[in-house]
């Protein structure tokens, strides 16, 4: 890959110590973080609270990472505790949380509403041409319906210690890591880069630092220092930038946990028979496949 000169600077959003962008008078909060092609809710919800969409263009996601709800959408019901992933089909969808607890939604740029609310709205106001858009990908097997996939059921593919366990809707990917017991070699971290689109990492559980890196182009005066942000606890949110060398690394005692958050869905993972946990459900396009 050619090294590319980032356009922007990371977005840290820290839940743990900032106030949220939208609180409910039942006590319900809300952290909204966007990216160029997604935008990400946090919330810690109370039992009672519902989360309502009445007119969705496109597939959404739902990560139950604690307490339980009900979801209601295209005809279907489904009961989700903790730790289910639900896409939701597009149109009208109604989540009731039946257990108070924490959930996460992901939706595309195409969640207006969600985009102007964000903490960092701001920081995308150019719209983001470096970042390519979202092409929908092909349709899921059987039609748009509302799917549940709890991590109880599935096991990782992944040979590595991180144990990446990937799932992608038409529009979004989503890697729900295993919950880490053992802090990651610091001899084995994984220093990296995305040329045209951005990675969104949620902090769960635990602490981490966030090590990025700016590549110099020839305006000395652009430069940017290397960054090692620190998060002391979670939930939290950083948003990497194309072109940012990057890689993070769990800090502290006891249980840490991440996600990872992508749109489009990625193909190098995508390609790799298997790495995906619900391929069969959601197809590559053709040229691909």
């Amino acid at each position: 890959m050619t090294l590319t000169i980032p356009k922007r600077k990371a977005t840290y959003a820290r839940h743990y110590c900032e106030a949220p962008q939208k609180t409910e008078a039942n006590g319900t909060r809300h952290w909204i973080t966007r990216a160029a092609n997604f935008v990400t809710v946090v919330s810690e919800v109370v039992a009672g609270t519902v989360m309502e969409r009445t007119a969705q263009s496109d597939e959404y996601m739902i990560f139950v990472v604690s307490g339980a709800a009900v979801m209601e959408a295209a005809n279907t019901k489904l009961e989700a505790g903790p730790e289910t992933l639900l896409i939701v089909p597009p149109g009208p969808s109604k989540l009731t949380v039946t257990q108070g607890g924490q959930i996460i939604s992901v939706f595309s740029n195409k969640a207006s509403d969600l985009l102007n609310a964000a903490s960092n709205a701001s920081v995308y106001a150019d719209g983001a041409p470096e970042i390519t858009p979202i092409t929908a990908w092909p349709d899921p097997v059987g039609g748009f319906k509302l799917r549940a996939y709890k991590m109880a059921d599935v096991t990782s593919p992944d040979p590595s210690p991180l144990k990446m366990r990937l799932f992608r809707s038409t529009n979004l990917m989503i890697n729900i890591f295993e919950p880490w017991k053992n802090r990651r070699d610091p001899a084995k971290l994984s220093p990296h880069w995305h040329d045209d689109f951005e990675q969104m990492s949620l902090g769960l559980k635990g602490s981490f630092v966030h090590h990025m890196r700016y590549p110099w182009g020839p305006d000395m005066t652009q430069w940017i220092e290397d960054e090692h942000a620190v998060y002391d606890a979670s939930p939290s949110i950083l948003v990497i930038p194309a072109g940012v060398i990057h890689t993070t690394q769990d800090t502290g005692e006891g249980t840490t946990w991440l996600v990872d958050i992508f749109g489009p869905p990625r193909m190098d993972f995508s390609s790799k028979p298997g790495f995906v946990l619900n391929e069969k459900d959601y197809p590559m396009p053709a040229a691909q496949q």
